[in-house]
């Protein structure tokens, strides 16, 4: 997946019809129906609803749209960062995230490090945590938002946690709960991040189900932006996730939060202990964000 399908799928979702966005996208009708074939390939699930009346989104359509608005944002947003920074002298920043960081909360943080440390150009690169720890070791990132503590001789502050929950088919017994005890997960067949994702998540959560005497039909699968098709590849009743990703990215299944007060997702921010000092100005900038 480029970019540019990013662009071409959100130009469709506008106009509500391929027609049209051919027309606005300076490309033939036949050529941007192949490039959204592709995308939907390379997603692996439909993405439009074509009736009578236009194009539309299906569920993972809409998911994506956010995401592809949230993308082309940024890409926009680290280019002008660039731009304006190589005519000043500026320092590249290269800023790893993980899937699931709330929005509004990203592009304040990119705002505020525009304010208060100008000469960083910041880019952006979306990888899980076990990636974005490598990388950083391996000097392919200045620093990360991570999910699982650093360690050696990587430097990390705690920023921030948020409970874990079940998001459950509209269907399921467990959908009208306002809250759900991990005993009440027995014998449900359950989506959750693979370990390479959130290991210590996983731990704590097979743990207490564990000593509850209960056995949860575990599904582990590595996904970011669908879980939607994940889920129904395995057939999953019900997906462990935070709130912010579940109301994302499994529209109209119930979230409902954990109990257990010890299943949190805990995000860190991460550098190496000799980073620069452009980098140690950009993390403190960070530690200062708040709770999105």
């Amino acid at each position: 997946m480029e970019l540019r399908h990013l662009r071409y799928f959100v130009a469709v979702a506008a106009e509500g019809s391929l027609t049209r966005a051919a027309e606005r996208l300076h490309l033939t009708q036949p050529s941007l129906s192949r490039q959204m074939r592709q995308l939907e390939r390379d997603i692996g699930t439909e993405l439009f609803e074509r009736t009578v009346n236009g194009t539309g989104l299906t569920a993972a359509g809409s998911a994506l749209h956010r995401h592809a608005l949230l993308l082309l944002r940024l890409a926009g947003a680290s280019r002008d960062l660039a731009l304006s920074a190589s005519g000043q002298g500026g320092e590249v920043v290269q800023f790893g995230i993980p899937p699931g960081i709330p929005d509004e909360w990203l592009l304040a943080v990119l705002a505020t490090l525009e304010t208060h440390v100008p000469r960083a150009a910041i880019t952006l690169t979306e990888t899980s945590s076990v990636n974005q720890l490598r990388m950083i070791r391996e000097g392919h990132l200045d620093l990360g938002l991570v999910r699982e503590p650093p360690s050696g001789r990587l430097r990390g502050k705690r920023l921030f946690e948020v409970p874990f929950g079940i998001a459950v088919r509209p269907d399921h017994r467990l959908a009208g709960n306002t809250v759900c005890r991990v005993n009440e997960l027995d014998k449900i067949r359950i989506l959750a991040h693979s370990r390479e994702q959130v290991s210590t998540v996983d731990d704590r959560l097979i743990l207490a189900a564990h000593d509850a005497g209960i056995t949860p039909l575990w599904q582990f699968a590595q996904f970011s932006e669908h879980a939607l098709a994940c889920a129904a590849a395995v057939k999953a009743e019900a997906a462990v996730l935070i709130e912010y990703s579940a109301r994302r990215l499994l529209p109209g299944w119930p979230w409902i939060p954990l109990t257990e007060r010890d299943i949190q997702l805990v995000t860190w921010v991460a550098w190496d202990s000799e980073a620069r000092t452009i980098v140690e100005d950009a993390v403190r900038v960070i530690e200062n964000c708040g709770h999105p």
